[in-house]
């Protein structure tokens, strides 16, 4: 039997089953490393039948809460706390002061970063991608990618795609580690000073590539985000391409309201 809700409807057992479930992890009743109770345990404990059971751990399981070890059952994630993301995080101080965006940010919230790289080269300018930079459709660009860890957990990854004319003259944009304050500061010391950078966020689940990548379960929910770093000149010098686990992150943006 399901519970009553506004209206005379009724919440399915299997979604009561999975929210208290979630809400052991939350509270700490089910710990990191903690196994899920199994298929059996929850048949008896709730008096349900297994398909039940089936697809409310499928609703855990999409929580991105827990991750299931074939043979051995859901296992309770080690996740890092929620950090945030500001809308000051891209100030021009934090790249005086020798930091990248998301190192400055994890130092602040007394977090252990690490940004691991997985591919630095030319490539052709995807679709997307050409239409944001203002070159053509397969125009060779400089993509970077990187995949970041908070705490030991991967949290992102992000792929950011430069301009070749902008890039070539500028040797550390090359590098695995491009220097203090990281590329946006090499791109400032070469002329080109940022105005704004436009983001646009969309949410949804996560393939089953990105969820091997993040160590997310398949289908959790991650937060896909597209940023243009525009200079004074009006010109987008770099694309980067995001892709976050949704349960790591708060956003926070500053809005005015003048005209």
């Amino acid at each position: 039997m399901g519970t009553a809700v506004g209206g005379g409807k009724s919440v399915p057992r299997y979604v009561q089953i999975a929210d208290e479930i979630v809400q052991q992890i939350r509270a700490g009743v089910l710990k990191p490393g903690d196994m899920v109770p199994s298929e059996s345990e929850l048949v008896d404990r709730y008096g349900v039948a297994g398909g039940t059971i089936r697809k409310a751990m499928v609703e855990v399981r999409a929580s991105g809460l827990v991750e299931t070890r074939h043979g051995k059952g859901s296992l309770v994630k080690a996740r890092p706390p929620v950090r945030h993301r500001s809308s000051d995080r891209f100030r021009r101080s934090h790249r005086k002061g020798g930091k990248a965006a998301y190192l400055a940010e994890s130092e602040q919230a007394g977090a252990t970063a690490k940004v691991s790289v997985l591919f630095i080269g030319p490539a052709d300018a995807p679709d997307d991608i050409a239409e944001r930079l203002g070159v053509d459709v397969g125009d060779k660009v400089l993509a970077r990618r990187r995949l970041y860890f908070r705490n030991g957990t991967p949290v992102e990854t992000a792929t950011s795609y430069l301009p070749w004319d902008v890039v070539k003259d500028i040797p550390e944009l090359f590098s695995e580690n491009p220097g203090p304050g990281g590329i946006y500061a090499r791109l400032e010391d070469d002329g080109h000073v940022f105005a704004e950078f436009v983001e646009t966020l969309q949410a949804r689940p996560a393939s089953k590539a990105e969820s091997s990548e993040l160590a997310l379960s398949p289908g959790a929910p991650v937060v896909h985000l597209i940023r243009d770093a525009v200079t004074e000149e009006g010109r987008v010098v770099e694309v980067c391409d995001t892709l976050m686990a949704a349960d790591q992150f708060v956003f926070s943006y500053r809005i005015p309201a003048a005209d």
